[in-house]
């Protein structure tokens, strides 16, 4: 047995997020209505949804040294999450900057910090390595060869979307890209042709599409009255590997991460609104 179910490499941040009734268009002031600071970061974010779906999770990454740092470590033992592979290094924990319009529609800002600087020399033993672009790219490679090399399921949220090489997509079972990060790098079938194993491009209230080198199939979205979607697809990421390690196929497991990616859309802040197991459980049996 593994001594984890997820390994999450990636980013931690403190979100600092402003309410108001539209978003900002450029050299425009709009008056917000709300403001809260939460903890966050994609690579939080998952590794909190993961937990929260039932996994047992690990988390590797950088934070300051400051105040903000020891928060989010915090954060992290509070859910359970082994947070030894945590460096607190002499740099600004990482910040994101997020408006939220009350449509639920966001923009954000990352400001890295100490991520910039998160390296990983191995991943602990475990069944699926999960890893986004919020770190530096040696770092997410590392991850992966890590990951391969100790048998697990490799899993990489390219987002923010930046350019990847075969190396690093060859490394990859599963790459889970939005509609805009599969456009901007060239669309499921490069993906794959540059060597992912299945890539699984989410689609908002469109559910998300699988696509595999024998064909795509399609996975429903649940109907939820929508609040805010900042960490949805984080939800969906860290539900997904949760699923994945504790046995599912790629498409059940993928309809327990719509129904977790929706539910997050449901309240306000990104680890606020990430789900746990009996509410997704809820949901799955209710669709």
């Amino acid at each position: 047995m593994t001594a984890f179910d997820v390994c999450v490499v990636g980013s931690a941040n403190l979100d600092l997020v402003a309410g108001a009734p539209r978003l900002p268009g450029p050299g425009e002031t709009v008056l917000g209505t709300t403001f809260a600071e939460h903890p966050g970061g994609k690579g939080l974010n998952q590794a909190v949804a993961a937990a929260r779906a039932g996994a047992r999770v690990a988390f590797i990454g950088a934070v300051g040294d400051d105040t903000a740092g020891g928060l989010l470590v915090d954060v992290l033992e509070s859910e359970g999450i082994d947070a030894a592979g945590v460096r607190q290094l002499d740099a600004p924990t990482g910040r994101a900057l997020i408006g939220v319009a009350d449509s639920g529609e966001n923009s954000i800002i990352v400001v890295p910090g100490a991520n910039a600087f998160a390296t990983v020399d191995a991943v602990p033993s475990c069944a699926i390595v999960l890893v986004q672009l919020e770190v530096p790219a040696p770092t997410v490679l590392a991850a992966l060869r890590a990951g391969r090399a100790a048998g697990a399921t490799t899993v990489l949220n390219p987002a923010p979307a930046a350019p990847l090489d075969r190396e690093l997509l060859a490394l990859c079972d599963i790459v889970v890209p939005n509609e805009h990060e599969a456009s901007s790098l060239g669309g499921p079938a490069a993906l794959l042709g540059l060597g992912a194993h299945a890539v699984v491009v989410t689609l908002g209230a469109g559910g998300a599409s699988v696509h595999r080198a024998g064909g795509v199939t399609h996975i429903d979205a649940f109907a939820v009255d929508t609040v805010d979607t900042t960490a949805a697809g984080d939800a969906c990421c860290g539900a997904m590997c949760a699923r994945l390690a504790a046995g599912d196929d790629l498409d059940k497991a993928l309809r327990f991460a719509m129904a977790a990616g929706a539910l997050a859309t449901t309240v306000a802040g990104a680890v606020p609104s990430l789900p746990r197991f009996d509410q997704i459980d809820r949901l799955t049996s209710a669709g």
